[in-house]
């Protein structure tokens, strides 16, 4: 059996990608591993989400990468990220899936988000 149980996203907009992921439902801790990095760490949650910042000497970050993420309430959820000026790249719409849509984080990374059936 295999399960994710880290995603690491390296970013130069720490705590702005803190609140952001904070919007889907994330909660974090700001601390630091021995000499590493101050970075962010989800809590509570699996797979543990960690925000770090970018490698010296990396220019941009790498948006090549796509995430998803099931959220309680889609609805609700895009209501926030539209407050906090995030780009839509493709509005709620029943999938074969689930009711998903499409986002962007502040770096430009592609994000589905689908409404936990759960909760309908």
């Amino acid at each position: 059996m295999v399960h994710l149980n880290l995603i690491v996203i390296k970013t130069d907009k720490l705590s702005e990608q803190s609140k952001f992921y904070a919007a889907l439902g994330y909660q974090f801790d700001y601390h630091q591993h021995g000499n590493g990095p101050l970075h962010y760490s989800s809590v509570g949650s699996t797979p543990v989400l960690e925000l770090y910042p970018l490698p010296k000497g990396t220019p941009s970050p790498d948006i090549t990468n796509r995430l998803g993420f099931v959220v309680a309430n889609l609805e609700q959820t895009i209501k926030t990220l539209r407050g906090m000026d995030a780009t839509i790249v493709s509005e709620p719409a029943q999938q074969e899936w689930g009711y998903t849509a499409i986002i962007q984080d502040l770096d430009g990374r592609k994000i589905e988000l689908t409404e936990d059936s759960d909760d309908l």
